[in-house]
């Protein structure tokens, strides 16, 4: 670490003073859209960020350290927010975003958290994404102060490579880096930031492509930034490292696993409902082609198809983890939101999800936001109503060490295996889940077990939850020990249990921009069990009644 300070400080003291110009010397526009329902929020002082909205307006409040959790300010002096004007479009919008960014360069560019390499680098993008809508046309003034602050930040962010963070932050580090020195015209900066690319893609992606953080939202923003890179230095006309070509490849297809049949990812990890235009437009200007893979080997997750019916199971070890920053109290590892679901899936059949978990808030405050990522909001089991990774405010504290999974197949009917000693410590207890998908995709059987390590230990008690989609319609069938699941395309399924005590119980959803009411499956194993089985099949029409309970 002393001699990565070292480097960088002797590398900082080596460059020549940053020669501001009248204007980039290119234009790049920022590639994806933005939400103009957020937009319209921003124009009446409120900016949401993943689920979470608090204040920001010129004058008032959002850049201080008071203004929200650390995530939430990230974002807000990341410049995140100016893709959500643009996309509203309007001469109202792009006066906002200049009195923002006036605002913000009052009062909020000298805060500890702005000057983070990845948050500045981020702010660095944004700027020169969106220059035509919010400086082509402004006064020089505002244009001139604009660019200074853009070399200083930039500077200090060719500095700091390699980032020391775990996460994707430090790929938009040097993404940062990247767009600058082609803006700038710095031939040092690429050199720089070129020299540590090759080295950060693979440190980021696995060899099945997909990304450290184990979050199909992080796979996600990570496979824009390699298109935002890829751009960047082929519009400068600098060839790019071929690793980078073969890592969006790769990344392309492990995103396809994520993909429910309604075009939308599934929740592990910080990962709510990203729109599924927004997943075919990365996957388009990814150029990934090809079908979703069956299994990411080294990330750790599953998807079982057959028929209509799709199951996505996280069966790996979770991301590597490293203390908090202490200046500006962003998460350095790879685990900042990782959730304690080891071994949850989740189900949906064509179109309609039916098993999920519960989502994410990752901008909010802690109570809120460690309930999401609780065990309990996750559709696996809960041993001694203990998380079996335990929740910290930089990312994970103890957490599973060995998570094993064997997969089988035969005659198109699939079967997984895989175990989690997450409860060892605390209990001397590992769980293990099998699960089994028929060749026809109408039957989904569970198993999950409790094993202790000493044979003669007692068994804490546990429960199995299934937390569902807020459109399935849920109807208990007592006297069977079982549920009617009625989903929107009126196909009814129904889940039974064996070893258990069945109850319906409220949950909550965020998998979109706002919280809805949902119902969960809760099986309560009996006193001294160790096995829980449990079958979700299909109805055939005329067999059941779901009702509208």
């Amino acid at each position: 670490m002393r001699d990565l300070i070292r480097g960088t400080r002797r590398f900082i003291a080596g460059l020549k003073p940053v020669r501001v110009p009248e204007a980039p010397a290119r234009s790049f526009r920022d590639l994806w859209p933005g939400d103009a329902g957020r937009a319209a929020r921003l124009l009446r002082g409120e900016y949401e960020v993943q689920g979470t909205t608090r204040r920001l307006e010129p004058g008032g409040e959002g850049w201080e350290a008071e203004a929200g959790p650390v995530t939430w300010r990230a974002a807000a002096h990341g410049f995140a927010w100016l893709r959500d004007l643009r996309a509203l479009g309007t001469d109202t919008a792009r006066l906002r975003a200049r009195d923002l960014t006036e605002d913000w360069l009052l009062r909020g560019g000298q805060e500890i958290l702005a000057q983070a390499p990845d948050v500045a680098a981020a702010r660095v993008s944004a700027w020169l994404g969106h220059w035509d809508f919010l400086a082509a046309t402004a006064e020089d003034g505002f244009r001139r102060k604009l660019l200074v602050r853009l070399a200083q930040d930039a500077r200090g962010v060719v500095g700091a490579l390699p980032a020391e963070a775990l996460h994707r932050g430090a790929l938009v580090t040097l993404k940062g880096a990247i767009a600058a020195a082609v803006a700038l015209e710095e031939e040092a900066w690429m050199t720089r930031a070129l020299r540590f690319l090759p080295g950060e893609l693979e440190r980021q992606f696995h060899p099945d492509g997909g990304h450290v953080e184990r979050s199909p939202a992080q796979l996600l923003q990570a496979l824009q930034d390699l298109i935002e890179i890829r751009n960047l230095l082929h519009g400068a006309s600098i060839n790019a490292p071929a690793l980078l070509s073969t890592v969006l490849e790769r990344a392309g297809q492990a995103l396809r696993l994520f993909r429910h049949g309604d075009g939308g990812l599934a929740q592990f990890n910080g990962t709510r409902e990203d729109g599924a235009g927004l997943v075919d437009l990365v996957l388009t200007q990814g150029q990934a082609r090809g079908r979703a893979p069956l299994l990411l080997e080294e990330s750790g997750f599953h998807r079982l198809q057959a028929g209509r019916t799709l199951v996505i199971a996280d069966a790996g070890p979770p991301p590597p983890g490293r203390a908090r920053d202490g200046q500006t109290g962003l998460p350095r590892g790879a685990d900042r939101f990782a959730h304690a679901g080891t071994l949850s899936f989740e189900m949906s059949v064509g179109r309609d999800r039916v098993i999920v978990n519960c989502g994410a808030a990752p901008a909010a405050e802690a109570d809120w936001r460690d309930a999401l990522r609780a065990t309990a909001a996750h559709s696996t089991l809960v041993l001694a109503e203990t998380n079996s990774s335990e929740l910290k405010e930089e990312g994970l504290g103890r957490h599973p060490e060995r998570v094993e999974a064997d997969r089988q197949e035969a005659d198109g009917a699939q079967w997984l295996d895989a175990t989690h000693d997450g409860w060892r410590k605390p209990f001397g207890a590992t769980h293990r889940r099998r699960l089994y998908l028929d060749r026809e995709g109408n039957d989904l059987r569970g198993e999950d077990l409790v094993e202790m390590a000493e044979a003669d230990a007692p068994v804490p008690a546990f429960l199995v939850r299934f937390h569902l989609h807020p459109a399935v319609v849920a109807t208990p069938q007592p006297e069977e020990q079982a549920v009617l699941l009625k989903l929107p395309s009126s196909q009814v399924w129904r889940l039974r249990v064996k070893g258990a005590k069945l109850a319906l119980e409220d949950s909550l959803y965020l998998g979109g921009s706002e919280p809805r009411r949902a119902r969960q499956v809760v099986l309560t194993a009996e006193p001294q069990t160790t096995t829980v089985q449990w079958a979700i099949g299909r109805v055939q029409a005329g067999a059941g009644d779901p009702g509208e309970g």
